[in-house]
């Protein structure tokens, strides 16, 4: 029976309870990146919000998804470009891969995609221009800022206002977080973005490993001239990427060595690939009837991802081909031009639950475009893969999946109806990738913290702690010469080269002295004889 003064003291327990807290609410500043980049950021912000923190999301008023559906203070700034013109550069962009894929660091960082990086960077000058909205940053004292770096602008407002920060990515373009984490990636075993290498890499690979970093240094600093340019005239002092990099307290990594290979990492980097995996919910009627109507041989889910809304007409009536010659039923999310071969095994879809799809009992395979949302999603239902790259991190993703024996990769380009169908029929019928793909899930899920969970925590850790500095390595003190022990070199290289001059001038010495009077005595000797 409980004590009769238990009662009273409850409201008082709970409002204790609510005041601790609240206590521990913090104001976060978050600085996302537009498209798919923000589906599992979001989730992030989500958690923060339901924990009880004041957060403020500031967006440009035209993206695409950017500030939508959520309960939190959204701050808009106008911009100089259109939601059309956003739409245009980057078709222009995606188009240009079903032509010619830009699949180098080079092509990547100045062909298509150059216009659409330009678009991006732009937006940061635009944000500080509006000056009402710079000086409620300004007031408003916030504990952290939540960002993504892709466009930069989020690093620059983070040492605009002098606010620790965490990055939020799925992997860095460039060299950029080697030098911002002080983080060493051997070239020898650690394969550069965008080379499509594996860790065990041959002699050449090496050295086109090695040939690829140096284009990085070389070029990556003019490639992001824009974004450094605007940084340096809101900060009014010369800027460059690697002073925006190395302000940053935590990275949060979307990846894991589920899919990235083995390297060196600092304390400061926290892996949470898989954060947008979660238990699927039951499908709609409308799937669940595809499902069910599928019989025993089961369906097959296609999706070319959130970003990829076409394929030219050529390329998808091959694909379509391909898909009529399996028994699967097959589920292809595209907005494109109905193809006329269309099989009747084939479904059309302007959307589908993809992770809730992938998590049923009868899917069989998954055609992907190997984006990092999508494979993780892969993974984490085991489902194997037939994987169609187009641009980024997602031919290194197909070559990740493909080296562990869980899908097959395509060259889209180059590939027949005859390569998809053959490629569809071995992860449906060749056991060893269901097998693989199933171990690489288990090892995945194999982990003491869900990824959600874990990035919450390490953002609350930076708006709690006002940043991780007890995390920063002393290599960011340093100059290039002491980080790579140059001066420690040189100096015990004179030491030993002053010992050996002087053991070798005691040594002459010497041996003058021992030797050469006997031989000047001898031929003395010699001379008075005659």
């Amino acid at each position: 029976m409980a004590p009769a003064g238990f009662p009273a003291s409850l409201p008082l327990c709970v409002c204790l309870l609510l005041v601790c807290g609240f206590a521990q609410a913090g104001r976060l500043l978050v600085v996302p990146m537009d498209g798919s980049h923000w589906f599992t950021m979001q989730s992030v912000v989500e958690k923060l919000i339901h924990n009880g923190h004041e957060v403020v999301v500031v967006v440009p008023e035209v993206s695409w998804q950017l500030g939508k559906s959520l309960n939190v203070t959204v701050k808009t700034y106008s911009i100089s470009h259109t939601l059309e013109d956003l739409d245009r550069v980057f078709k222009y962009f995606s188009d240009t891969q079903w032509k010619t894929p830009e699949q180098s660091m080079l092509s990547a960082m100045f062909g298509s995609a150059k216009g659409f990086f330009e678009l991006l960077f732009s937006n940061c000058r635009s944000l500080f221009k509006d000056k009402k909205l710079v000086e409620y940053l300004k007031q408003n004292s916030f504990d952290a800022v939540f960002l993504d770096p892709f466009d930069v602008c989020g690093l620059t407002v983070a040492k605009y206002l002098l606010v620790p920060s965490v990055v939020f990515a799925r992997d860095i373009f460039c060299h950029y977080l080697d030098e911002g984490a002080q983080c060493p990636r051997p070239l020898s075993y650690v394969p550069r973005l965008l080379t499509k290498f594996a860790d065990t890499m041959t002699f050449m690979e090496r050295v086109w490993n090695h040939i690829t970093y140096m284009e990085e240094r070389a070029f990556c600093p003019q490639f992001f001239k824009t974004a450094t340019d605007i940084a340096s005239e809101v900060l009014q002092s010369p800027v460059t990427m690697e002073d925006l990099f190395s302000q940053v307290s935590i990275w949060l990594l979307r990846t894991d060595f589920v899919l990235d290979f083995p390297a060196p990492v600092m304390p400061n980097i926290v892996f949470i690939g898989g954060i947008n995996c979660h238990q699927g919910k039951p499908l709609s009627k409308e799937f669940e009837a595809y499902v069910n109507a599928s019989g025993e041989h089961g369906i097959v889910i296609f999706s070319l991802g959130s970003m990829v809304s076409e394929i030219p007409e050529k390329k998808a009536m091959e694909i379509a081909e391909a898909l009529g010659r399996i028994p699967q039923t097959v589920l292809w999310r595209y907005t494109g031009p109905k193809p006329s071969n269309l099989a009747k095994n084939t479904i059309l879809v302007k959307w589908l639950p993809q992770n809730d799809l992938l998590g049923h009992p009868k899917t069989r395979a998954f055609i992907t475009h190997s984006g990092s949302h999508g494979i993780y999603e892969g993974i984490c239902n085991g489902v194997p893969m037939v994987m169609m790259p187009l641009f980024g991190d997602q031919m290194d993703n197909a070559k990740r999946m493909e080296t562990r024996g869980a899908g097959v990769s395509l060259n889209v380009l180059e590939m027949t109806a005859d390569d998809l169908e053959n490629a569809l029929k071995a992860v449906i019928n060749d056991k060893s990738y269901k097998e693989n793909i199933m171990r690489l899930s288990r090892l995945h899920k194999d982990r003491p913290i869900e990824p959600l969970d874990l990035a919450v925590f390490w953002v609350e850790y930076v708006m709690r702690n006002k940043g991780a500095p007890h995390l920063r390595p002393a290599a960011h003190d340093l100059t290039w010469y002491q980080y790579h022990s140059l001066d420690v070199i040189g100096f015990l290289l004179a030491i030993v080269l002053t010992v050996v001059f002087i053991v070798f001038k005691c040594c002459s010495y010497g041996f003058r002295k021992c030797f050469g009077k006997k031989q000047g005595v001898k031929k003395s000797h010699k001379s008075k004889t005659h």
